[in-house]
């Protein structure tokens, strides 16, 4: 009888081993000192955020969800904490066939996670940290039109405030552009020029379209892009 439950474990083993295939994305990770709460695995499909996996976590912050991927795209881990708290609560990476690692903290759960294994991510944290600094650049430029308590000097003219706001925008949007071109062989080229650059000048974001590579273009964002273009 022991033996053939020993056998009957390898041949479960083999089986699952055969069901993975070159597509096939493993995120697994830790979710430090969770002690109780739902995590849902999440993409978007047709415009609608969907849930592919979800998972109930008592006592263990450990996780694993499995998932074809055709092509690299974005995916979402959200946290439903019994803190009534909504913050911090989802991570977005982009994944792509391959194990992929993400550890973070149930109190941080979105700050500056830990994702290893992701080619597509870490090009994606680059641009997103390269955007941030444009961001925290136009903040900064809307507190000078603000008069302050603490110092005498007169604000800055709303106009000449409003001409370095207009060049960080430009500045901004050359950097998209520039980051397309040097990366024709990433998947996330054409998923930030959707959602980042998708009021540019047409002609730009089609010039950059025609130089993805074979691969890139006939991704799920690719795909996307051409058929925004075709508009």
């Amino acid at each position: 009888m022991k033996r053939f439950l020993f056998v009957f474990g390898l041949v479960v083993l083999a089986a699952s081993c055969d069901s993975k295939t070159e597509n096939t994305m493993i995120v697994s990770g830790n979710i430090k000192g969770l002690k109780k709460g739902a995590l849902f695995f999440q993409y978007v499909k047709d415009s609608t955020l969907v849930v592919l996996d979800s998972l109930e976590i008592e006592g263990d912050g450990a996780f694993t969800f499995t998932k074809e991927v055709e092509s690299p795209e974005i995916f979402y881990l959200h946290l439903k904490k019994e803190d009534n708290n909504d913050v911090n609560d989802r991570i977005i990476f982009f994944g792509e066939p391959g194990e992929i690692t993400i550890n973070t903290s149930w109190n941080t759960f979105d700050i500056n996670p830990e994702i290893i294994g992701s080619k597509s991510h870490d090009t994606y944290e680059e641009f997103k940290d390269m955007i941030s600094k444009f961001n925290i650049r136009e903040l900064e430029l809307l507190s000078l039109g603000q008069p302050s308590n603490e110092d005498s000097v007169d604000p800055l003219p709303l106009d000449s405030i409003q001409k370095l706001i207009n060049r960080n925008i430009i500045t901004r949007y050359l950097y998209i552009l520039n980051f397309g071109l040097s990366n024709k062989d990433s998947y996330v080229t054409p998923y930030v020029l959707l959602t980042e650059a998708n009021d540019a000048n047409p002609k730009y974001l089609d010039s950059i379209y025609g130089t993805l590579s074979e691969e890139v273009a006939s991704s799920k964002y690719g795909k996307a892009l051409k058929k925004y273009l075709e508009k």
